[in-house]
Order: C-alpha cells, then sequence, then structure tokens
C-alpha cells in the first residue's frame, strides 16, 4: 500500500505493507536511524519519535496510523543548525552513557517541555518514566531536562549516574 508520511517537514510517499510499523518504515525506507528498535513491545521507549507533538512508541503504530500526522524524529529536532535546547542539555550534562535511549528521552522531554515549560521534578520523572536507561543515566537525565526548562538557573551536574 501507498502511503504519504510528512517526517521532519518533508513528505515521504512510501509503498509498504499495511502492518508496517512507523518504525520499520522510518529506519528502513526513509535511512532515519536515531529511532531504536528495543523490545518492540513499546515498553522501553527507545523508538520514541513524537506524532502530532506527543511522544509516540514507532515500534507500536502501524504505519497507516501515522499517514497525514506530522513526524519528528530525533534527526529533525534541531532547527537551523541549532541543536534544541534538551539535546544541549544533555551534551552539558552528559545523560546518557551508551546513547542507545538517548533520542528517545530527548524526545520525550522535548514534548514535555512543549505542553509543560517548566515542570517539577516529579513532573520530569514521572513523564519520562516509560524510557528505559539500560546504563541507569538517569540522574544525570533528570538534570538535562531540568536545566533545559530553565537554562539560566544551574542545576546541579551529576559526575556519576
Amino acid at each position: 500500500m501507498a502511503f504519504t508520511l510528512l517526517v521532519n517537514g518533508v513528505e515521504h510517499r512510501v509503498e509498504v505493507a499495511s502492518e508496517a510499523t512507523l518504525l520499520n518504515v522510518l529506519r528502513d525506507n526513509l535511512g532515519l536511524t536515531g529511532a531504536k528498535y528495543g523490545c518492540g513491545e513499546g515498553q522501553c521507549g527507545a523508538c520514541t519519535v513524537l506524532v502530532d507533538g506527543s511522544p509516540v512508541r514507532s515500534c507500536r503504530m502501524h504505519v497507516g496510523a501515522a499517514a497525514g500526522k506530522n513526524i519528528i524524529t530525533i534527526e529533525g529536532l534541531a532547527k537551523d543548525g541549532s541543536l534544541h535546547p534538551v539535546q544541549q542539555a544533555f551534551l552539558e550534562f552528559e545523560a546518557f552513557q551508551c546513547g542507545y535511549c538517548t533520542p528517545g528521552m530527548i524526545l520525550s522531554a522535548a514534548a514535555l517541555l512543549q505542553r509543560t515549560p517548566h515542570p517539577s521534578r516529579e513532573q520530569i520523572i514521572t513523564h519520562m518514566n516509560g524510557n528505559v536507561c539500560r546504563c541507569g543515566a538517569y540522574l544525570r537525565i533528570i538534570e538535562a531536562v531540568q536545566h533545559a526548562a530553565s537554562p539560566g538557573k544551574r542545576t546541579t551536574h551529576a559526575t556519576a549516574s
């Protein structure tokens, strides 16, 4: 079947089986490999992308359900050559170790800050709960999100997670 997807502001027409997942189409058909295959069950968040501004597990969304919606992947988050504030904060706070979960974490955090510009620590923890970091960098991730929400206010920088 043919589907038209709007990904990172660019319209793409793909011919795939109707049961194809958005994750597979992004990676295999469009070459956007930032979203990662993790559990395949929508439980780890490695495949998170934004669909109409909300974090979605792309391994669980069929491509037909994504057609006609605005899809943002980690490759499309930066604008005009500048990193998104969450991306910049993740770098500054070294909020990753292996990096496998990082695209999903960043996109989830960006969606949170879009809806709640200055979330509490508890709101960050609750919102990010569905994203798994196998390396355990959670403290640095929380601090990076706090910093992205209030860039003028320096939060504690963790040196170990």
